[in-house]
């Protein structure tokens, strides 16, 4: 028994390690492949996936091109071994059903290129959020449109298998036109692989499910075990909770909602998956009185400080994140040098942040002070059709 158990934890480590070797790692050090997400429909020149060369340590980007052919691959996740790339395809009607699509592909780490493995349905309408459990076994997918969110399990070869859980969200919000329904905009997995926590625009809530990582199941509620009930951090009636960040320290959580452009701050519990409202602080500055809203939210690597991008504003708040209490304080608020700020992403060195303005087709590289949190714009501008999604890949 305890021969085959250490031969099981063996194959699963080797499952999730990349296939590489010592000599490639030390030659492609520092070095990345750079994946873009986009919207390839309304008017968009785009075709799917993009990729480009990234070194670190000298900041040069050469462009791949097409990584892969897809229909409106918005958001991206990254396998934990790097081997895979999981995307959803935001649409609301696939194969006669009334759902979007996920896609896996694998990567071809001699040339960047993104090779289909297989769809499935996403179970829900315009899936705009992907991500890979801790474990790697589990693609964990948010339906705006569907108002539901599902998980899949991942195949040993990378391909997905048909959903093995999905939760349907009911009820509304205050505002008719955007919250006429629910519409789970983000699913993230809890360091320890324990909860997924999923913000709901239309239900102006965050939700925090058990995970049970071993059936690939969210658990809604168990009375007889108080760990796997289903907890609910109420947003302010017509904020829209869209996206979610845990502080390296997992004590504290952020969550960024759209409609009111405002960060929530919590104290998180990890041992029940709890969250308790510390703080509600704009993302916009005082003087600001257009429309906007409030679309990505990230943690430095530090905890030291906390980012936010607005759409409208077209800006990126910069916060001094307070080590004691988890509370905002505001730095700055620095032009994207575009329109339209969706998702962006820090470099792997931690130096860089890469912001996808959509309506002005480009993406934009700012330089990271790591004792102030500030940013200042690079001279790197990468011109592509609507981009939403920026992931890191390592060169093996």
């Amino acid at each position: 028994m305890k021969t085959s158990t250490h031969r099981a934890i063996l194959v699963a480590a080797l499952w999730l390690l990349p296939f590489s070797t010592v000599s490639s790692a030390a030659a492609n050090k520092g070095k990345y492949f750079v994946y873009v997400g986009t919207y390839t429909e309304n008017g968009s020149e785009s075709k799917g996936i993009y990729a480009y060369r990234f070194d670190s340590t000298t900041g040069a980007l050469a462009p791949i091109g097409l990584a892969a052919r897809a229909i409106n691959p918005s958001f991206l996740a990254v396998h934990p071994n790097r081997r895979f790339v999981y995307s959803v395809n935001e649409v609301r009607n696939y194969k006669g059903e009334k759902s979007g699509a996920v896609s896996a592909f694998a990567i071809d780490h001699a040339t960047g290129k993104l090779n289909l493995l297989n769809q499935v349905a996403s179970r829900g309408g315009d899936p705009c959020y992907v991500t890979v459990d801790r474990t790697g076994k589990y693609v964990l997918v948010a339906n705006y449109a569907g108002g539901s969110v599902a998980v899949f399990p991942v195949l040993e070869d990378g391909r997905l298998g048909e959903a093995s859980a999905v939760v349907q969200h009911t009820g509304h919000g205050t505002n008719p036109e955007r919250q006429e329904a629910p519409h789970a905009h983000s699913i993230d997995i809890s360091p320890d692989n324990r909860f997924a926590i999923v913000d709901d625009l239309g239900l102006d809530e965050t939700q925090v499910y058990s995970f049970d990582s071993a059936k690939g199941s969210l658990l809604a509620a168990d009375p007889n075990d108080p760990r796997n009930s289903l907890k609910t951090a109420k947003a302010t009636p017509g904020a829209g909770p869209r996206h979610f960040a845990l502080h390296p320290n997992g004590q504290f959580a952020y969550v960024i909602n759209e409609m009111q452009n405002v960060v929530s701050v919590f104290r998180y519990d990890a041992n029940v998956g709890d969250l308790h409202l510390l703080q509600a602080i704009s993302s916009l500055p005082k003087d600001y009185s257009g429309h906007s809203e409030a679309a990505e939210i990230e943690v430095y690597p530090s905890g030291k400080f906390l980012y936010a991008s607005n759409r409208g504003h077209d800006s990126i708040a910069v916060f001094a994140i307070d080590k004691d209490k988890g509370t905002l304080t505001p730095i700055e608020y620095v032009s994207t040098k575009g329109a339209s700020p969706r998702n962006f992403e820090f470099d792997p060195s931690g130096s860089l942040l890469f912001a996808a303005n959509e309506k002005s087709d480009n993406l934009v590289v700012f330089r990271i002070n790591p004792h102030t949190g500030r940013l200042t714009p690079t001279s790197k501008v990468l011109d592509i059709s609507q981009p939403v999604c920026v992931k890191f890949v390592a060169i093996d």
